[in-house]
């Protein structure tokens, strides 16, 4: 365990990493413990993460519901989050829940609205998001909007 330290390199530990769980519903990763990588993961005296980063790739999770209760459950820091990965799932919306969030992964899902994808404007530290593999990739100029 480390001690909590004022907000700093130590929140940028590897992706706390819930992927290939087959996780319905964002609730389910509640139950599950991440998979560990090269680096480890390091925790807080609370025993919650210190990243910035989660991985919820490769799962069948239709919605984020329950999104922001998930990631206080596991971060030290849930508000700080700047990386997530949604790939392979099965959403075919998302909503601009997470202020901070710098790089999002979208690819290979089920988002074929335009709309849905524009309402990520309000992401103002968004400079990074995939949307290949999605159905929305059919609408000519799409890319445009994103």
């Amino acid at each position: 365990l480390v001690p909590d330290r004022p907000l700093g390199l130590s929140m940028y530990g590897p992706p706390v990493d819930l992927s290939f769980n087959n996780m319905l519903c964002v609730a389910g990763a509640l139950s599950e413990v991440p998979r560990s990588g090269l680096r480890p993961l390091s925790m807080n005296a609370n025993k919650k993460y210190l990243s910035r980063s989660l991985r919820l790739s490769n799962n069948k999770i239709t919605n984020l519901e329950g999104l922001q209760s998930m990631l206080s459950h596991f971060l030290a820091q849930p508000s700080k989050l700047s990386w997530l990965d949604l790939s392979f799932n099965k959403l075919t919306c998302i909503d601009p829940v997470l202020c901070e969030l710098r790089v999002l992964y979208l690819h290979g899902n089920r988002i074929w609205n335009l709309s849905g994808v524009d309402k990520l404007v309000e992401l103002q530290h968004l400079h990074t998001i995939t949307l290949h593999g999605n159905a929305i990739e059919n609408y000519k100029g799409y890319r445009w909007s994103a």
